[in-house]
C-alpha cells in the first residue's frame, strides 16, 4: 500500500508516543487503541454516517466498550476503541495555532484517548479539566504549546 503525499514515517511514532502516554498516565496501560491518521475526505464520511455531521473534523473517537468498566479482560488487554484523525485538519490547525503538525498529532491522540476515557468538554468546566490533562499528558514528550 502507498502512503497519502506528503506521508512521515515519524507521524505514527508521535501518535504512538502520545497515546501509549495518555493511557499510563490515566492507569490504563494494558488498554488497546487503534489509530488511523487519513484525510478530511474519509474523517468527513465517518462523522456522517455515525454523528449526523456532514463536515470534516479533526479526530474522531469510536470507544469499544461504552458504559462497561475497562480492565483487563481474561485475554489480557482491554480494547478501549478507536480513534480516527485527518492528518489534514491536523496540518491546518497547526499552521492556524503556529506550532509543529507533530504537536497538533499529539494533541489529537490524547484528546481522542480522552474521549475513549470517558472524558468530555460538553461544559467550559469540563472543556478546562480536559485541557489541562491533555496539556499533562504532553509536555513530558516535548510536545506542549511552548515546545512546538
Amino acid at each position: 500500500m502507498e502512503s497519502p503525499p506528503g506521508w512521515s514515517a515519524g507521524w505514527a511514532d508521535v501518535v504512538r508516543r502520545a497515546v501509549e502516554a495518555a493511557l499510563r498516565m490515566e492507569g490504563e496501560e494494558e488498554a488497546e487503541v487503534s489509530v488511523v491518521l487519513t484525510d478530511d475526505a474519509a474523517v468527513q464520511a465517518l462523522n456522517r454516517e455515525y454523528r449526523g455531521i456532514d463536515r470534516p473534523t479533526d479526530v474522531l473517537s469510536f470507544p469499544q466498550r461504552e458504559g462497561e468498566t475497562l480492565g483487563g479482560g481474561e485475554e489480557g488487554a482491554a480494547l478501549l476503541g478507536d480513534i480516527v484523525i485527518s492528518v489534514e485538519r491536523a496540518r491546518a490547525q497547526a499552521e492556524e495555532y503556529g506550532h509543529s503538525l507533530e504537536r497538533e498529532l499529539g494533541f489529537l491522540a490524547v484528546h481522542g484517548v480522552l474521549h475513549l476515557l470517558g472524558w468530555d468538554h460538553a461544559d467550559p468546566e469540563d472543556e478546562a479539566r480536559m485541557m489541562a490533562r491533555t496539556e499533562a499528558i504532553l509536555a513530558p514528550l516535548g510536545l506542549s504549546r511552548d515546545a512546538g
